[in-house]
C-alpha cells in the first residue's frame, strides 16, 4: 500500500491518466468505460485506506468533551470507550450521560445506554481493570450555575454492555486523575470535592471493594490535573489551585508542579512522592495522559494554557486556546522528552488511551472551544 506521501503524490496523476479522454467521453466504447469505473472505484478504496491510517481513524456518534474515557476487548477487538460529558452547545443543560464506543478499524462509533445516575455529568473518569471498565465521580451542573460533586462508582461489563454501581467513593470528586496498579487497586489523586480541592489520595481494592486513604498528595491540591502509571511509578502533573478568595470569589491559578509517586511493592498504601523538575514548556489544564510501556514513559498531550469552565471560556474571561504539545517523563533515563506534536491541537481531555504502539484521543475540543467527535490517533516513533 502507498505510504500517505507517496499517495498524495500519485494521486493526482492517478486521476489525470483516469480522466484524460474525458472531453471525449462519449466516444469511448462500454469496455473503455468499464475499465475507467474500475479505476475510479480503486482509486475510492484506496482513499478510504490511506485515511484509516491518518491521525484522525474515526468519530464518535455524536461530538462531545470533557468525557470519560477507557479501553477494553471484545471478542479479541479493542474497543475505545466515551462516557459522560458536554455536547456541542457547552451550556449547563449540555452536561449529558451519554456513552458510545469506537472499535478500531471501523469508521464510526456506536451508542450505548446512557450512563445511569443523576443525568449528565462533566469530568467523570474512567480507568480499565480486568478489562471491566470503573467509572467514576464528576459532577452536576444546575441551571443557577450550582455544581455537586457525585459520588457513584459504575462497573461497565464491555462484553455484556451493562452497568452496575459497585460502591461510592469515601469523598466525591471530580476533575481527578485514576491510575491501576497491578491490575486490581484504582487510585484518585487530589480532585474537586462539592467547593473545594483536596489532596486526598483514596485507593479502591477492586477485589474486596473496599476504599483506603493512602498517602496524601503532597503538592497543592488541584483539579484538571494529569497524570499516568507504568509498574508503581506515577507521574502527576500541574493542575488548577484555589490560589485566593476575594470577596467571597475563589481565585484560580495554574500550579505548575510534577511528581513522581513510587508505590511501596509490599504496601500499596505507601507512596513515597517526590518533586520532578520542571516540565517543558507552560503548565497545562487537562491534558491527556498514559503510561508508555513500550518507551517507559509517561506521556503527555495537549491541553491548555489557560484553566477554564466547562463552556471553554477562562476563569480570566478570556477564551481557551488548545495545545499540539506533546511531551513525557522517561522512568529509566529520568528526564522530560519532547515528542513530536498532535496534528490537530486539542483540550478538555480525561485520558490519553494507549492501544498497542499508538495513543488515542476521543473528543474533546478544537480551536475556537469547538466541541468535536474527531478520534485523534498519535503514533510517536
Amino acid at each position: 500500500m502507498l505510504g500517505r506521501l507517496e499517495a498524495a503524490f500519485f494521486m493526482p496523476v492517478i486521476f489525470i491518466w483516469a480522466l484524460r479522454d474525458l472531453d471525449g467521453l462519449v466516444m469511448l466504447d462500454k469496455k473503455r468505460i468499464r475499465s475507467h469505473v474500475m479505476l475510479l472505484r480503486f482509486i475510492f478504496l484506496l482513499i478510504v485506506s490511506i485515511n484509516l491510517l491518518a491521525s484522525e481513524p474515526g468519530v464518535l456518534p455524536k461530538p462531545i468533551t470533557n468525557n470519560a474515557v477507557a479501553a477494553a476487548k471484545v471478542n479479541g477487538q479493542w474497543r475505545l470507550y466515551s462516557f459522560n460529558g458536554l455536547a456541542e452547545g457547552k451550556r449547563w443543560s449540555d452536561a449529558t450521560s451519554h456513552a458510545s464506543f469506537w472499535q478500531l478499524g471501523t469508521p464510526q462509533g456506536q451508542t450505548l445506554k446512557p450512563v445511569p445516575g443523576p443525568g449528565g455529568r462533566l469530568a467523570s473518569i474512567a480507568v480499565t481493570v480486568a478489562n471491566q471498565i470503573y467509572l467514576m465521580g464528576g459532577y452536576t451542573v444546575a441551571k443557577d450555575g450550582s455544581e455537586v460533586s457525585t459520588p457513584e462508582v459504575f462497573r461497565f461489563d464491555p462484553i455484556q454492555s451493562s452497568y452496575q454501581q459497585v460502591t461510592e467513593m469515601p469523598f466525591p470528586v471530580d476533575d481527578s486523575v485514576a491510575l491501576v496498579y497491578q491490575d486490581r487497586y484504582i487510585y484518585l489523586v487530589s480532585g474537586w470535592h462539592h467547593d473545594g480541592n483536596i489532596s486526598h489520595v483514596q485507593m479502591l481494592d477492586t477485589h474486596s471493594m473496599t476504599w483506603t486513604q493512602v498517602s496524601p498528595f503532597p503538592g497543592p491540591a488541584v483539579f484538571g490535573h494529569a497524570a499516568g502509571i507504568l509498574g508503581n511509578q506515577m507521574v502527576v502533573v500541574d493542575g488548577v489551585k484555589v490560589a485566593d478568595r476575594s470577596k467571597g470569589k475563589r481565585i484560580y491559578k495554574m500550579s505548575p508542579v510534577s511528581f513522581l509517586g513510587t508505590i511501596d511493592p509490599k504496601n500499596p498504601a505507601k507512596i513515597k512522592w517526590q518533586v520532578l523538575p520542571k516540565h517543558p514548556g507552560a503548565a497545562g489544564y487537562r491534558m491527556a495522559a498514559t503510561g508508555d510501556e513500550k518507551g517507559q514513559r509517561i506521556i503527555f498531550a495537549g491541553g491548555s494554557a489557560n484553566p477554564y469552565n466547562y463552556n471553554g471560556i477562562g476563569y480570566d474571561g478570556r477564551p481557551a486556546s488548545a495545545d499540539s504539545r506533546v511531551f513525557a517523563w522517561d522512568l529509566k533515563q529520568q528526564k522530560w522528552q519532547v515528542l513530536p506534536s498532535l496534528k490537530t491541537a486539542s483540550m478538555d481531555h480525561r485520558g490519553l488511551l494507549a492501544v498497542d504502539d499508538c495513543f488515542y484521543l476521543l473528543g474533546g475540543m478544537l480551536d475556537k472551544q469547538r466541541v468535536t467527535d474527531k478520534i485523534q490517533r498519535y503514533c510517536p516513533k
